[in-house]
């Protein structure tokens, strides 16, 4: 996340709006009477006016789309990326009306403004700043691992709480699966990750548009570090160097979203961008340690909002559609996802926050919540939900290690976060649902090694049918003990809110 604020199901229909409709319950779009001369004349009035950024959703044919931009243009916007397959427009205007004018267009089926602060001026699910591993703890660690373990590996708790240390000697991981890591950006050059890194699938589409430039994936700054802390978490190299990755044999690349400020927000078109990448580059699994600012839950009764639902979700079925299997995190409030209301006291997060109440079945917190995404809890070394985590019977699909402070392991730190690779060759600690979601997306690469022609609702049936689910607490549940009952589990063993069908497994999944 960056700004480290706590955050928080199948196929594929054509055309797309119709899947939207039926697994989100759209309301339709109100449509404005202006003309398109009018909007024109509208945007001229605005030339000195700060730009702002749009998602305008059409129908996906030829016709509609080219009609479609035209009425940008005449309105006085400027078009920034086309996804044409989708049929998302990305959109820059000076006019604060524009998408009240868009949503009166012909062929336009949702119009939205993506953030409420204009251009000139995300939240990742990690609970709390990074610890950098010091020298000392360092040689601590190495001291304690054992023969044919990487030096730092005596710190990884989280590795052998699901069994990925003995899966490793059995499979690593196809060098034909790719996990993309939608994130902050990926240093590409830490010895733990430039082993298995693919560059040819990785991209910086903060803008909006994908940006191939070698390199453009990698984070502007130290500060930056989320993404490359997912990636190790997910497939740093057994290689005699720092740590291990859940599953090591496995490529990952890079996508970054997050604008390049310390408010390191990830905007919808900048997430549109990186499914459709991820999916027309052959990447398997996408993980996505974060939530879609500027808005934690996004409200269907609310154009703008409605729109960025639209937007995303038609970009992550598409992703799903080539074969892609796209897994995220709950998010660290935690919330129930599904409770009767919520309150969203962060939103909008790029300008001044407004308390609200809200409805999770009808306010989305995305992509988490969007239909075939994977939703993944966390837990610390104790296997019990983190004290941060958010959980929702019916709504988390898995649950994995994301750390958790209170629950303290036994290894030469003492550190229940989760240890991983920090830019500039540098290792620390994190915990959130952010450090859960790549566990999960590793597990999900071992089994598409194994079963290379499962799709990705096969790979989610596979997830859950080898997780270890250990049941509701039979006692109250008190994460930072205070005293004070902090979340109530709801369901059964096989399947509840706080692990939905169980932790991951990946010995399990190897065998």
């Amino acid at each position: 996340m960056a700004h480290l604020r706590s955050r928080r199901r199948l196929a594929l229909a054509v055309p797309v709006v119709l899947s939207l409709t039926a697994s989100l319950g759209f309301l339709p779009t109100a449509a404005s009477a202006a003309s398109a001369a009018s909007a024109a004349r509208a945007a001229a009035t605005t030339t000195d006016a700060p730009v702002s950024a749009y998602v305008v959703n059409t129908r996906t044919d030829r016709h509609t789309i080219s009609s479609v931009q035209r009425a940008i243009t005449a309105a006085g916007g400027s078009v920034v990326a086309t996804y044409d397959r989708i049929g998302v427009i990305v959109v820059h205007s000076a006019d604060p009306g524009f998408a009240q004018r868009m949503r009166a267009v012909r062929g336009v089926q949702s119009a939205g403004a993506t953030r409420t602060a204009p251009l000139s001026a995300s939240g990742t699910t990690d609970e709390g700043a990074v610890q950098y591993l010091t020298g000392a703890e360092a040689a601590r660690a190495a001291k304690a691992s054992g023969g044919g373990a990487e030096p730092l590996e005596a710190d990884q708790w989280d590795l052998r709480a699901i069994g990925a240390d003995r899966a490793a000697k059995i499979d690593p991981g196809s060098r034909n699966v790719t996990v993309a890591v939608i994130d902050t950006g990926v240093d590409d050059t830490h010895p733990d990750i430039a082993p298995n890194f693919s560059p040819g699938q990785s991209a910086n589409c903060v803008s909006g548009k994908a940006d191939t430039t070698y390199g453009s994936w990698r984070p502007v700054d130290a500060d930056h570090y989320h993404g490359t802390h997912v990636a190790g978490e997910i497939a740093a190299a057994r290689n005699g160097v720092g740590v291990a990755g859940v599953a090591p044999g496995v490529k990952v690349a890079g996508i970054t979203v997050a604008q390049p400020d310390a408010g390191q927000l990830f905007f919808p078109e900048s997430v549109v961008c990186a499914f459709v990448f991820a999916a027309d580059h052959g990447v398997e699994i996408t993980n996505n340690s974060y939530y879609v600012d500027p808005w934690q839950y996004n409200c269907m009764d609310d154009p703008d909002q409605k729109a960025i639902v639209d937007a995303v979700n038609r970009a992550q079925l598409y992703a799903r559609g080539k074969g892609v299997l796209n897994v995220a995190a709950a998010g660290n409030s935690n919330n129930d996802l599904d409770a009767d209301a919520l309150v969203d006291d962060s939103s909008p997060d790029d300008s001044t926050p407004v308390s609200r109440t809200v409805d999770p079945h009808r306010c989305f917190d995305i992509p988490t919540q969007l239909p075939g995404v994977v939703t993944v809890s966390a837990v610390g070394v104790k296997g019990a939900k983190s004290y941060y985590s958010s959980y929702g019977d019916g709504v988390i699909d898995v649950a994995a290690p994301g750390g958790d402070k209170y629950q303290i392991p036994d290894t030469p730190s003492k550190n229940g976060r989760i240890l991983s690779t920090l830019p500039n060759n540098q290792y620390g600690f994190l915990q959130g649902t952010s450090m859960a979601t790549p566990h999960v997306a590793a597990v999900a690469a071992l089994l598409k090694s194994a079963h290379p022609h499962a799709t990705p609702a096969q790979l989610q049936a596979l997830l859950k049918a080898q997780a270890d689910n250990p049941g509701c607490p039979a006692g109250p549940y008190d994460g930072d003990g205070d005293g004070v009952v902090d979340a109530t589990c709801a369901g059964g063993k096989r399947v509840n809110g706080f692990y939905g069908f169980g932790i991951v497994n990946a010995l399990r999944a190897v065998k």
